[in-house]
């Protein structure tokens, strides 16, 4: 990893780089490169308890390792993030209005880019 290292992935303050999907890192890694501007990882893996407790999605990538919040609340770098993802290979991206989600997760929809309301 050239841009993360393991302490950025946490669930509840407590380490859990070890339950990450590799190729998810990998990718980011080259999506952080493309884009120029730091990522701020938000959110990584999830406990199912701790995934309930916030409202996540009862089938989150986050609970597979699979899934990334990251920390964005400027327009101008919401655009950058987003085209380095895509460039990237992310085919699932979620836009919330101080976040960006990525996902690698094959048991989901592909090709998507959702909204948060």
């Amino acid at each position: 990893m050239k841009y993360f290292t393991e302490k950025e992935f946490k669930c509840q303050e407590e380490p859990c780089f070890d339950k990450m999907n590799k190729s998810l890192i990998e990718m980011l890694d080259v999506a952080r490169e493309v884009a120029g501007v730091p990522f701020k990882i938000n959110s990584s893996w999830r406990s199912k308890a701790w995934n309930q407790m916030i409202g996540g999605s009862r089938n989150s990538s986050h609970l597979r390792g699979n899934a990334v919040d990251i920390a964005c609340t400027s327009s101008q770098n919401r655009l950058i993030i987003v085209e380095a993802l895509l460039m990237a290979g992310f085919t699932r991206i979620g836009i919330a209005n101080t976040f960006i989600h990525c996902d690698i997760d094959e048991a989901l929809p592909q090709n998507i880019i959702f909204l948060y309301k």
